[in-house]
């Protein structure tokens, strides 16, 4: 019996337990498109690919649920592989670790895989309920949704015949998401040369750990520390006050993730020696103050470091530096139509150094195109005046909410007669990959639902148990109700 097969309701749990044992890393899906397949074929379910690698399973509508319009109930299938630095775990073979928390359920040391796991897990767990009355399904599982829309933005025009979707992919139970913002990738490379770092040096490790991270849209309003930008601040400082030179650098990993740890070796000069760790220590101690809410776990530590060979030519050291310090970062700016909503933000995703460059990964967020772009530009002038090369990403539209959707309605009044209460509707900040159906399928009326996740994007990820039986309680409901 598997940890979870006790939670209710039995078979999402059971299903997602499953799900958690496959490896499925972006853009290497092919071991959990190949469990699709197999449990297509168990069940006796007719399903379809397109080149992209996107897969369909379709349930037949008997009964009273055949005369019903055609649903799609959309998840991704890749998750996001991010593990605490002591944790040794290989995303490509390795299963997940879950166990049950109190009224969690978590991974030991890496991401859960909930997003989306749990919104496969139920589309799955549809195609096989015995439950009378539901409408025909189009199971539609998208790949490399965490790394660039890939299987969305490629979905043959011949997937899905549903007038309706719902996006199995929210992280908050109880809400119903009708709108999202859009995205765009502005990536700068810093060609560096380096030079022998000589006598005179003591080296040292720089490190920040033991933040937070999360999701670059949906956490980018928590105040949460980017290590990066921390990172940056403290060999700013160093720089300009102790002549430190820079040796190495790497910090964070995914482009959709808020940094949680970052990494330098830095030279410093003997005879001020002193000087570095008076700033380093009045560094830690502002940082520790100016975060002590949001990062109660933020380490700040210098540690010493093996003699280097080589330092990074000053003149780029000094223009890397003063981009990543000076490059925005977080929210921009709230939406003026959505109280409470963030309708514009930049992340200073990763910093990563290659052999003949650096490359700096930020993404930007917007639900007003024009925003997105300008954004954009911000960044890539400021990556411009340090004298980097920079490029943009396709990037990825928008979903214009519908408050008069015929399918919203439905699920609306399904939430307030099942639990005597009025659901939350609401946009997002986050990217889901609605906007790219809609320029397929125009005709699309959406909705996006889950059950409550928290730290996505992180090692922190955590699903709430309770909430997955209200989420599955209310799909199920909403889709006997569509006529």
């Amino acid at each position: 019996m598997g940890k979870l097969s006790h939670l209710s309701p039995q078979p999402v749990w059971e299903i997602f337990e499953r799900i958690t044992r496959v490896p499925r890393p972006s853009k290497k899906e092919g071991k959990i498109i190949a469990f699709l397949e197999q449990f297509a074929r168990e069940h006796g379910l007719p399903f379809k690919k397109d080149s992209a690698g996107n897969i369909v399973i379709c349930r037949p509508a008997t009964g009273e649920g055949a005369a019903k319009p055609v649903v799609v109930l959309q998840s991704h299938v890749d998750m996001v592989c991010e593990k605490n630095s002591d944790v040794v775990f290989d995303f490509d073979n390795d299963p997940i670790e879950a166990y049950v928390d109190g009224d969690w359920v978590k991974a030991r040391g890496t991401t859960l895989g909930a997003d989306d796991g749990i919104g496969m897990a139920a589309a799955l767990a549809l195609l096989i309920a015995d439950e009378p009355g539901l409408p025909p399904i189009e199971a539609l599982f998208t790949v490399d949704e965490e790394t660039g829309l890939t299987g969305a933005f490629n979905l043959g025009r011949d997937m899905i015949t549903g007038r309706y979707l719902v996006n199995l992919d929210s992280e908050d139970e109880g809400e119903i998401f009708i709108g999202c913002a859009g995205g765009i990738d502005t990536v700068a490379r810093f060609p560096y040369g380096t030079e022998p770092a000589g006598e005179g040096y003591a080296f040292f490790s720089v490190n920040i750990n033991g933040l937070k991270g999360g999701h670059s849209g949906d956490d980018i309003d928590k105040g949460l520390a980017n290590s990066n930008k921390l990172l940056a601040r403290l060999l700013y400082a160093g720089q300009r006050e102790a002549g430190i030179r820079l040796s190495a650098i790497d910090g964070g990993n995914l482009r959709n993730a808020i940094p949680r740890e970052a990494h330098a070796v830095v030279g410093v000069p003997v005879r001020l020696m002193a000087r570095f760790f008076e700033v380093y220590e009045n560094f830690a101690v502002d940082a520790r103050e100016e975060f002590s809410h949001a990062e109660p776990g933020m380490d700040i530590l210098v540690s010493e470091e093996l003699q280097r060979e080589t330092f990074i030519h000053p003149s780029v050291q000094d223009r890397l530096l003063n981009a990543l310090l000076g490059v925005p970062n977080g929210v921009l700016a709230m939406s003026s139509a959505i109280p409470g909503l963030v309708e514009t933000s930049t992340n200073l995703a990763s910093v990563k150094q290659e052999e003949q460059s650096i490359v700096v990964t930020t993404s930007q967020r917007s639900s007003v195109d024009p925003a997105r772009y300008a954004a954009a530009q911000s960044v890539r002038s400021v990556m411009e005046l340090a004298g980097a090369r920079v490029r943009h990403s396709e990037g990825y539209p928008g979903w214009k909410p519908d408050p008069d959707s015929r399918l919203l309605e439905v699920f609306e009044n399904t939430y307030r007669k099942l639990f005597g209460t009025d659901a939350k509707v609401r946009a997002i900040h986050a990217g889901l990959e609605c906007g790219l159906f809609l320029e397929k399928y125009p005709h699309l009326e959406m909705i996006s639902i889950g059950p409550t996740l928290r730290g996505v994007h992180s090692p922190d990820e955590r699903l709430e148990t309770g909430s997955v039986q209200k989420f599955w309680d209310f799909l199920v409901a909403g889709l006997k109700a569509l006529g």
